[in-house]
């Protein structure tokens, strides 16, 4: 049976490695060199995790953690889908294993409500023009609204 419960500071570990799958690349391309973790421009969207802010969730299938979906909030136009200083920027990370079975979505509205009961009024992610979850994030809400250094820069209103 499929669950969710907070990110919490404790996960860091965790969140790192999911942090690592969430960097897409299009095939035959595979996952980034690990080090990708060290550089700021990555780091920022889960270091020093629980930062007030912050805001996740954590699917849990049978008592595994399967994944998460998370939100941060960067400041000044800090991090590739900066929208304004009110608007958190949203990370997803699903096992391979678990994927294309539903879990991506309903983990989605798990953490979309999550922020929206933390005041939130919106959350922006990029997402690569051919990464296939892009059709989940517009079945969630979000829209496309420009192409950002190669990205899609899409919003979902709360």
């Amino acid at each position: 049976m499929l669950s969710f419960r907070p990110l919490l500071s404790e996960d860091q570990t965790a969140l790192w490695n999911w942090l690592h799958v969430a960097l897409w690349d299009p095939p035959p391309a595979g996952l980034r060199p690990r080090s990708v973790l060290d550089h700021p421009e990555v780091s920022i969207y889960a270091q020093d995790w629980g930062k007030p802010g912050d805001v996740g969730v954590v699917a849990v299938l049978d008592g595994v953690d399967i994944g998460a979906c998370w939100m941060r909030m960067l400041k000044d136009q800090v991090g590739l889908a900066w929208v304004d200083n009110q608007t958190p920027q949203l990370g997803i990370s699903l096992g391979a294993a678990y994927q294309h079975q539903g879990h991506g979505g309903k983990m989605m509205r798990a953490a979309l409500e999550a922020a929206r009961q933390a005041g939130y009024r919106q959350v922006s992610l990029t997402v690569h023009p051919q990464n296939p979850a892009r059709q989940l994030y517009a079945r969630c809400g979000f829209e496309e609204l420009e192409m950002r250094e190669g990205f899609y820069l899409m919003r979902a209103r709360l």
